[in-house]
């Protein structure tokens, strides 16, 4: 009995030697691989094919390659247009900004935010398989999906494969937030009866508005998506191991995305949502406010996992240009218990 219990001693000494000995995930380690990284795993999808993409600067593997850089290493695989939705190819624009035809690296570049939002069939002579790839925020009101649907809808019209390459949803795939949009205030910026944080990822939506007949005449694509390898539901994105690119110009950290499905609410209001300055919708404000009432008020509320602090800006652009505002500055306490939707409104 007691060699027994000396060598049982003995193993587990030798195994926290090893455990701590081998080095565990770093911050920076890749756990989740994109859709992107799996591509070639489906290489006879786009093999003797022109493929056209519509992608944006958010449009990169775990290792940081573009996408332009990973269909171009395929063989036998020609790109033949690219695809620009809001904010650019390079995700530089503002919103609302009208993005332009253009060419990058000698490949026709189409934009799908300006006059045409839909691509057209001409667009789409030489491209045999349509492929999207972008980053999205996880909530009801963001082009991105909007751009998804349409572009879903002329591949079904066309006849063309479509392929979705999945990337992790930001806010995690578990938490939903907020109503169900009524189909008669839909509008690019919100066009399908989801939560207003959906907990899908843009593969999964991409399934839902083919398959629930979303799309105009009722139309189906011959829809395909690659999953990002590893991610799970509960993860949010600073959890998976990847690099957080911002999905637009004023979505600057994962935070400003986390509360984005409530202060985004602000931008149909006479109060900045903070666009323009070093944190938007992280901070709000305007000239006429008081931001010590406020900030007294929005206590009383008691909202879980977020505190306000006063906050003093001027936006160098958007609402109140150049204007001194007094306002609030949002810290998040808790993510798992803030409810983004219910603190907008209450806001």
């Amino acid at each position: 009995m007691l060699c027994t219990t000396k060598n049982s001693i003995r193993w587990m000494v030798m195994l926290c030697v090893v455990w701590f000995a081998c080095p565990g995930p770093s911050q920076g380690q890749v756990k989740v691989q994109v859709g992107l990284d799996g591509v070639g795993d489906h290489a006879d999808w786009f093999q003797h094919r022109r493929v056209g993409i519509l992608t944006n600067h958010t449009g990169r593997d775990s290792r940081g390659r573009t996408i332009l850089e990973v269909f171009r290493q395929m063989p036998q695989v020609k790109v033949t247009a690219l695809f620009a939705p809001e904010h650019g190819l390079f995700g530089a624009a503002e919103a609302g900004q009208d993005i332009r035809d253009n060419h990058y690296e000698q490949v026709a570049v189409y934009s799908v935010y300006g006059q045409t939002r839909k691509p057209t069939p001409a667009m789409l002579e030489d491209v045999d398989v349509l492929v999207f790839d972008m980053q999205d925020v996880g909530a009801r009101y963001y082009t991105y999906i909007s751009t998804l649907t349409l572009a879903l809808e002329a591949a079904a019209e066309q006849g063309k494969p479509f392929v979705v390459l999945d990337r992790p949803n930001p806010l995690n795939g578990v938490a939903v937030e907020g109503n169900i949009l009524d189909r008669q205030f839909a509008s690019f910026v919100g066009m399908h009866p989801i939560p207003e944080r959906h907990g899908m990822t843009v593969g999964e939506l991409a399934k839902m508005i083919n398959g629930e007949g979303w799309l105009t005449g009722h139309v189906r694509a011959d829809l395909r998506v690659v999953v990002a390898a590893g991610w799970k539901r509960t993860m949010w994105f600073d959890q998976t191991g990847l690099t957080f690119v911002p999905p637009s110009p004023n979505i600057k950290e994962l935070d400003a995305a986390v509360i984005y499905p409530g202060t985004c609410l602000l931008e149909g209001t006479n109060v900045s949502e903070g666009r323009g300055t070093e944190r938007p919708f992280l901070q709000f404000g305007a000239p006429w406010l008081n931001a010590g009432e406020l900030r007294i008020a929005l206590q009383r509320m008691n909202l879980p996992g977020v505190e306000f602090q006063p906050a003093h800006f001027t936006p160098l652009d958007s609402k109140y240009k150049d204007q001194p505002c007094q306002g609030i500055r949002i810290q998040i306490t808790d993510r798992q218990v803030l409810n983004a939707f219910r603190a907008g409104l209450g806001i």
